[in-house]
């Protein structure tokens, strides 16, 4: 009976460590994000080039679609492929999205 006790609460110690990793990551993004977006505010007002603010931004979105994509996979990497192909085809309307507005425009 301790054992199992003992096993219980290392299990779930664990986890709770896991999930903090993936609390503080997703703080420090929204930290480092949020910096870009301030700076690229801050330029935008002083009427800076915008190719520069458009590269601040740029930047701050692929750190946010990196950082959702990598958790993403390691949700659907154990799961069917169906799910696999789903991940797949809305990373690849993402990306699309981002590319093709920067192109036109």
């Amino acid at each position: 009976m301790a054992n199992t006790k003992k096993k219980s609460s290392s299990s779930s110690s664990s986890s709770k460590r896991t999930v903090w990793g993936l609390n503080k990551i997703s703080f420090w993004t929204i930290v480092a994000v949020t910096f870009l977006y301030a700076v690229a505010l801050v330029l935008s007002a002083c009427n800076v080039n915008a190719t520069v603010v458009s590269a601040l931004q740029g930047v701050a979105t692929a750190i946010m679609i990196i950082i959702v994509a990598i958790l993403a996979w390691r949700y659907v990497r154990p799961k069917p492929m169906v799910w696999k192909v789903l991940y797949i085809i809305c990373l690849l309307i993402v990306i699309a999205g981002i590319i093709v507005p920067l192109v036109i425009g």
